[in-house]
């Protein structure tokens, strides 16, 4: 798949842990690694949106994206 998750590295420049993260937006550590590892098949706006808040950064920030033309012959997921 070619969306990635720069978590990580954005946690990393501003001196938070996952754990310190979970706690500011309320999500288990479990959920927030789940994310942070690229397992989750979605997620929500709003959990988006909180995490960008207490980090003071925008989407594009936490997600990046790399062409990957079998995406346009693959089917839609249900």
């Amino acid at each position: 798949m070619p969306v990635t998750v720069t978590l990580d590295q954005l946690l990393a420049a501003r001196g938070m842990t996952g754990r310190d993260l979970a706690e500011r937006i309320g999500l288990s550590e479990t959920q927030l690694s789940m994310f942070r590892s690229g397992k989750v098949r979605g997620i929500r706006f709003s959990t988006l949106a909180r995490m960008c808040a207490a980090l003071e950064c925008t989407p594009g920030d936490l997600l990046g994206y790399a062409i990957d033309p079998s995406d346009l012959a693959a089917p839609p997921e249900a």
